[in-house]
């Protein structure tokens, strides 16, 4: 039975190339997208011309009761997931006396709340299939070191961190594996940096250049195989060294 693995913000990016990655090692990739569907749409027909198969879910992963309706409509319809990476995400950066209301709940809610939302609906269907399953979320170098301008989301990610943690634990005899990947500077072509922050950021990156897309693309196929099995309550850091 081919496995299927559910990746949220897969219409773009870090999570566009998750999803074909994953789809090009044999997994069936439900893409999720909450705004952009022509960009879903975009991701499944490389996927299929390329031999892979997948669909398409939509909703809005800060909004719980959408999550769980669409979400267990899905695996009603098709089955439970083997695997979820919860990669979808929002930045509303700015010095801390600067942010609103707005800017605090909308980035805790997506980042952060989206974990309960979205896994807390896979999780159970995940241990009826006794199969084992792979659970990752994505962090950020600034939830492990913390960034100026970025209070807001460093607190959300650092939270993702403690719940992946919490979770690995609470997992391990289902032999359900719960780790994080913690990015750096990622160039995925949607980069909102002037130049000279860009320089600074740069100037800590020992590699002295961005990553790629596809380089953590291959971490998260890595930790969604079989061989990584033995791998859980990680937080792996891919960032060029930076920390």
């Amino acid at each position: 039975m081919t496995r299927s693995v559910l990746v949220t913000g897969a219409s773009k990016g870090i999570g566009k190339a998750i999803a074909s990655q994953l789809a090009d090692e044999g997994f069936l990739v439900v893409i999720h997208y909450h705004s952009d569907k022509a960009g879903a749409e975009n991701t499944l027909q490389q996927i299929t011309e390329n031999g892979g198969s997948g669909r398409i879910v939509q909703f809005d992963i800060s909004n719980r009761q959408q999550c769980r309706e669409v979400i267990e409509a899905d695996i009603e319809a098709h089955g439970a997931y083997y695997g979820v990476i919860n990669n979808a995400g929002i930045t509303r950066d700015g010095a801390f006396p600067a942010l609103t209301d707005e800017d605090w709940d909308g980035v805790i809610h997506t980042n952060l709340d989206s974990f309960y939302n979205v896994l807390h609906p896979c999780v159970m269907p995940m241990i009826g299939l006794r199969q084992g399953g792979r659970i990752i979320a994505l962090s950020s170098v600034s939830g492990i070191t913390g960034n100026r301008g970025q209070v807001n989301y460093s607190a959300a990610k650092a939270g993702v961190i403690g719940a992946c943690k919490a979770l690995s634990l609470e997992l391990a005899k289902r032999k359900i594996t719960v780790n994080c990947i913690a990015p750096g500077l990622i160039d995925t072509g949607m980069l909102d940096m002037e130049q000279p922050a860009l320089d600074a950021a740069m100037s800590m990156i020992p590699l002295k250049r961005m990553g790629r897309a596809e380089e953590v693309a291959g971490l998260a196929s890595y930790l969604m195989s079989d061989i990584a099995g033995y791998v859980t309550r990680q937080v792996i850091s891919i960032n060029g060294g930076m920390v």
